[in-house]
């Protein structure tokens, strides 16, 4: 209960330190988004691709199994408590073998489910039962959607004579990037 309640008087107490002493002049400049120096642009909510979710995860699973390994060496290592009773060295050890086992058999199980591969190997295309043949809607993506060929040099297939002759003097950089001088 001592620790508890020193734990929350010392971060209120630093919580209120800071808001006491820290210069508080808020500016556009301080407000805006950090983008590595880049102006952000387009909203923050976008959607986030879910292999970083579970990437994520899986780190934080075997970056927490350090903080239960430590303890365990800590027994284990202890020359004391093994000249007592050496059951204790067979018991950590035992709970070892336990714990890495679980550990190892989740890490397998999200190999094997492919979770571990940034790129995945096989596109999986979802199925409706519908009773649309699959040739109707290429159709549609083929007209609506159809798509061009890339070419880095500035083409003028489609462009009027007189439009392109214009254009074709006038050449603008693909991307500019938008520095701000610090």
């Amino acid at each position: 209960m001592v620790f508890l309640i020193s734990g929350l008087l010392i971060t209120a107490g630093m919580l209120a330190l800071n808001k006491l002493i820290a210069p508080n002049k808020p500016n556009p400049e301080k407000l805006a988004s950090y983008e590595c120096g880049e102006e952000p642009t387009g909203s923050s909510w976008v959607q986030l691709n879910s292999r970083f979710y579970v990437i994520a995860l899986v780190f934080l699973l075997f970056d927490v199994e350090m903080v239960f390994i430590f303890p365990w060496a800590t027994v284990f290592g202890s020359h004391e408590l093994m000249a007592e009773d050496s059951r204790w060295g067979w018991l950590s050890l035992t709970e070892m073998f336990v714990f890495m086992g679980i550990l190892i058999l989740g890490l397998v199980y999200v190999w094997v489910k492919g979770d571990l591969q940034w790129i995945k190997d096989k596109v999986i295309q979802p199925s409706v039962p519908v009773n649309i043949p699959g040739s109707v809607y290429d159709k549609i993506n083929e007209i609506k959607y159809a798509v061009k060929p890339f070419s880095a040099e500035k083409t003028t297939e489609n462009i009027p004579v007189k439009e392109a002759s214009a254009t074709a003097a006038v050449r603008k950089p693909m991307f500019k990037p938008n520095l701000k001088n610090q």
